[in-house]
């Protein structure tokens, strides 16, 4: 599903946010990304959806090497990657059904096709009924799930979730991660980045610890293994 070798990552500024990271996730992995704040767990995520590009070293996603990726296939490789923000990044002057829409119509599906799996993430999320509200007419939480919906909406084998809980309650938080990991049992790979130890340490997946740009922890029923 992901594997990259040997992946270093220096800005212009001479920040090295990786150095060396080597890594492999199977299909259907369930992998929490932790570490302090700088770790690199950010620069991590986005080059596996080509947001960011390794200064060296290889990455292979759903089949593509990144490295020789010309720039009119990106969007072939983000067909298959639904990506979860901290900040739900929802278009405010869209309904919830145009926000998850969208996502679709940029891919050009067929208007049927559009309607009926907007419906069905629509029903998996439990917001069926908020299919003409505005974003800024739903909660926090309710946000989240439709930016989960579109995420998912294109059948995606991977989810990348970078503090998907991080502006939620707790309980919201929760709901949110119940939602995860039915996607997850439903066969899509989720890579999460979290600062959330409680989460982590209930739900005992794949950890990968994140330190100075060094992988120093991979564990299969890992802990969060930090202090708040």
């Amino acid at each position: 599903m992901i594997e990259m070798h040997d992946i270093w990552k220096t800005y212009a500024d001479g920040t090295h946010a990786l150095r060396g990271l080597s890594v492999r996730v199977n299909p259907s992995e369930f992998v929490y990304v932790v570490g302090p704040s700088g770790a690199g767990k950010s620069t991590f995520m986005k080059l596996i959806y080509r947001e960011e590009r390794p200064t060296k070293g290889s990455i292979f996603v759903n089949g593509f090497n990144l490295e020789k990726l010309k720039q009119r296939k990106i969007p072939y490789l983000r067909r298959n990657i639904g990506v979860v923000f901290q900040d739900f990044r929802l278009l405010p002057k869209l309904t919830i059904y145009e926000n998850i829409a969208f996502a679709m119509e940029v891919i050009e599906a067929p208007k049927k096709i559009i309607k009926k799996r907007t419906l069905e993430v629509l029903e998996l999320v439990n917001l069926k009924d908020k299919v003409n509200s505005l974003p800024t007419q739903l909660s926090g939480g309710e946000q989240q799930r439709i930016a989960i919906a579109r995420a998912i909406v294109n059948n995606p084998s991977v989810i990348i979730a970078d503090e998907p809980t991080g502006n939620l309650d707790p309980d919201t938080s929760w709901d949110i991660m119940k939602l995860m990991e039915e996607i997850n049992f439903r066969g899509t790979t989720i890579i999460m980045a979290t600062h959330n130890k409680e989460i982590v340490n209930t739900m005992r997946k794949r950890v990968l610890a994140i330190e100075h740009g060094h992988i120093v922890r991979d564990e299969i029923r890992g802990d969060y293994g930090y202090e708040d």
